[in-house]
């Protein structure tokens, strides 16, 4: 069916096959489905979708669930597997499609698991890739500006995201400070919220570091003492996410603060390369101008000395973002490298542009404390080179776990963290 879906694509006008294109992907999830047993109906599962936060809140509630004891599946962005056994994911894709899905899920199935912790996108739910997947507990992280490439407007979007609120048997998880939380609370038959500023869960006493952060969350006049050990305002969201649905499937008090706890890591989230180096060097996914607004603001609040940022954007993609990502980092960064993630076959080129138009507006100037360098390779030994001192901090963005990184001639292997501890041991020897 794929090579029909080509030739479809390619002999049809945009905007026509744009309409049937969803029937194409219902059509091939109900076979798949069938193909595969409908194997979720003998699974409970809970559904995280969202536009920053997805994968890192399913890390949580999944390591909640395998620390009580629970069996438990986890398919991610960055992994799927269950338990304590999982195995990275290669793909450049969120959701899988519905043939895989349904295959990890009748994998699941015959390994007895109990729950699902499964991530869905905007595009897997516009195109019915989880058809056949009873939702019992839906969560919303955030909605905020991304794929507008795809969905062509944020209320397209948004409309894409509540479908999986509308498919909760049970109940809604919503993020009660986003602006959007209400739309999401009229199409649940039940719900309950958490946040910051207003929730039925609310976090106090929040006590941020570059490590990782410590706080009270309050419920029904019950305190949770939890401990993230992922940095960053935004998860504490993040957790707070997980603890509710913790307390919603039923866990402990003990349950739900060990779980999150125990939980190392994500990695491309916020992960911390220490290669003995001084300064402070961080890996993470974030690729939306919420995160970028969330992340920099957190790691600015953090960094004592020089602040260094690396990313691009991707090809294909979302140009409206660029030159607002740009601005974003134009606005925290001390200093800006710009280079590839992954082009595709649009001119690198004139993505870096478009971005540093953005940080030009923020008052950057090139060759002084905005940098254009397409090679990414070249370009994280560049930014490593432009930190020194224990109170600075380099930051790469836009690649995170990926494996790969798409260029015109396909795609190559990749890896941003080993190549961050590269370019930090090479700075080391030659200071020597």
């Amino acid at each position: 069916m794929n090579s029909l879906k080509k030739t479809l694509k390619k002999a049809i006008p945009a905007s026509l096959y744009q309409s049937i294109e969803p029937t194409y992907h219902l059509l091939t999830a109900t076979a798949a489905a069938t193909k595969a047993g409908y194997p979720a109906h003998n699974m409970r599962v809970i559904g995280v979708t969202g536009t920053n936060g997805k994968t890192s809140t399913c890390f949580m509630i999944h390591k909640m669930l395998t620390e009580a004891g629970i069996k438990a599946g986890l398919m991610t962005t960055v992994a799927y597997g269950v338990g304590n056994d999982i195995t990275p994911q290669v793909a450049h894709m969120t959701t899988v499609s519905a043939p895989l899905l349904q295959k990890r899920l009748a994998e699941f199935k015959k390994q007895n698991v109990e729950w699902v912790v499964l991530e869905v996108t905007s595009h897997a739910l516009a195109q019915h890739r989880t058809f056949g997947v009873p939702i019992e507990i839906a969560v919303m992280t955030n909605v905020t500006h991304e794929h507008l490439d795809y969905h062509r407007t944020f209320e397209r979007y948004l409309a894409a995201k509540t479908k999986l609120f509308k498919l909760a048997s049970r109940v809604g998880v919503i993020n009660a400070d986003d602006p959007s939380a209400e739309t999401f609370r009229q199409v649940v038959k039940q719900s309950v919220s958490y946040g910051l500023k207003s929730g039925d869960w609310r976090a106090q006493d929040i006590n941020l570091s570059a490590h990782g952060s410590d706080y009270i969350a309050l419920i029904d006049g019950d305190s949770y003492h939890i401990h993230v050990n992922i940095p960053g305002e935004f998860n504490v969201y993040n957790s707070l996410a997980a603890a509710t649905v913790g307390r919603e499937v039923g866990l402990t008090k003990t349950q739900i603060e060990q779980g999150i706890a125990a939980l190392a890591g994500v990695e491309g989230r916020m992960t911390v390369v220490d290669a003995g180096q001084p300064f402070s060097a961080i890996v993470d996914f974030a690729h939306t101008p919420d995160s970028f607004e969330r992340l920099l603001n957190d790691v600015r609040n953090t960094t004592k000395g020089k602040l260094v940022v690396l990313f691009g954007s991707a090809g294909r993609r979302d140009e409206t973002k660029r030159a607002i990502q740009g601005e974003i980092a134009g606005k925290y960064a001390d200093e800006i490298v710009l280079t590839e993630e992954d082009d595709r076959d649009i001119n690198g080129n004139t993505i870096l542009s478009q971005i540093a138009s953005g940080a030009e507006k923020a008052g950057k100037k090139r060759e002084e404390n905005l940098f254009l360098v397409p090679d990414r390779t070249a370009a994280i030994n560049f930014a490593v080179s432009r930190v020194s001192s224990s109170k600075d901090t380099v930051i790469f963005l836009g690649k995170g776990h990926e494996k790969t990184i798409e260029r015109a001639d396909g795609a190559h292997p990749w890896n941003e963290i080993e190549t961050v501890r590269q370019a930090i041991l090479k700075k080391l020897s030659s200071d020597d």
